[in-house]
């Protein structure tokens, strides 16, 4: 079907794709719309003169000549009116039908799965509302489409490596090329887990994203969990030659938060603040009153920083750096479960220097 509005496509039509779009089912569905308020609109108007000509005729039969002939001038004049009005309202329709037809095509291609439907800008005052609601609303839809497309691909990657392991041990067990020992078996086990830790990576990030993540906050002193966690890593950082420092202010206020998740974001920063320095380096956790009030965790190494452009990608999905042994998921769950306690996160990192990651948590009221 050709495009009655633009001869050419508009400038945000995508490069390759056909012009004029072919007509999909939520556009067919819409098609009629205005042949049917029209016909509703006629039928109005119908009535309304009929019954203008019934009060004549009632009038008519029950006053004199000359009350009949000021009753149909009165009608008449009315009429005048009437037809007058209309005509202004049905000029103002015809100028306003354009681009609630475009919306209307627009709205159908959507509904048939064309992410990249968009309305042109239109002068209406009243429709240019609606048109730019519309457009931030296809652009959203088009945004997690492709968010989900890049998910589904990250996934796919993520798990095809261990499973090419497990597959490739499993048929040399098979084949009698390995023996079915400790030795081999091992790393099979450490490939699984990688997978079980990617799953429930996954599952915490899509019940975080939805807002459906059960929290069980309770009255916690961040400095005494952040210093438990700085010990359970200091025997692998004194393996990799990494010194671990705890400093930890007095007088710290206690927090309504819940210590699982707390305790899974430092532990997620400090594990990749000593994956950052392999030659080792120095490991600081710190914990401070801010203001706000808030309570403020700082995880600090002297490692190989980050490049700047890579900086502002860091608690994306699935992103990692060259070095990186992780999933590429525990910023992006770290800054998730900070935000659900209504807290914030922040890095600052240079390249040779190291990286320092602060998150806020705030001091609740019923915070003791």
């Amino acid at each position: 079907m050709r495009n009655r509005f633009h001869s050419h496509p508009p400038s945000w039509w995508p490069a390759g794709e056909e012009w004029p779009p072919r007509r999909g089912p939520g556009e067919v569905a819409w098609s009629g719309f205005g042949r049917h308020l029209a016909i509703r609109a006629l039928g109005f108007f119908a009535f309304l003169i009929l019954l203008l000509v019934a009060l004549v005729i009632a009038i008519a039969t029950v006053v004199d000549a000359w009350g009949v002939l000021a009753g149909l001038v009165g009608i008449a004049a009315t009429l005048v009116i009437f037809f007058g009005v209309v005509s202004i309202a049905a000029g103002f329709m015809c100028r306003s039908w354009q681009p609630i037809r475009r919306l209307i095509a627009a709205a159908g291609r959507l509904a048939d799965g064309d992410y990249t439907a968009r309305v042109a800008p239109t002068n209406s005052r009243t429709i240019r509302p609606i048109v730019r609601s519309f457009n931030e609303m296809a652009e959203q839809l088009e945004s997690a489409r492709e968010q989900r497309r890049r998910l589904l691909a990250d996934v796919g990657h993520e798990l095809r490596t261990p499973l090419t392991v497990l597959r490739g041990e499993l048929e040399a067990m098979i084949d009698g090329v390995h023996p079915p020992d400790i030795d081999h078996l091992k790393p099979m086990l450490d490939d699984i887990e990688v997978m079980e830790r990617l799953l429930e990576d996954l599952r915490t990030l899509s019940l975080a994203e939805a807002g459906a993540l059960a929290l069980y906050p309770e009255p916690t002193d961040l400095g005494v969990l952040v210093t438990d966690v700085g010990r359970s890593f200091a025997r692998e950082a004194e393996h990799s030659g990494i010194g671990v420092h705890l400093a930890v202010a007095d007088g710290l206020s206690e927090v309504e938060v819940d210590p699982v998740r707390i305790r899974e974001v430092v532990s997620n920063l400090t594990v990749n603040a000593i994956r950052a320095m392999p030659s080792g380096g120095t490991l600081t956790l710190s914990v401070v009153a801010a203001d706000g009030p808030t309570i403020e965790v700082i995880v600090a190494d002297t490692g190989v920083g980050i490049d700047p452009d890579a900086r502002e990608r860091v608690f994306d999905r699935f992103h990692k750096g060259s070095s990186s042994r992780g999933t590429g998921l525990g910023l992006t769950i770290s800054r998730d479960l900070v935000h659900a306690h209504g807290g914030e996160i922040a890095m600052d990192s240079e390249p040779g220097v190291g990286t320092v990651v602060r998150f806020w948590i705030p001091v609740g009221e019923s915070s003791a």
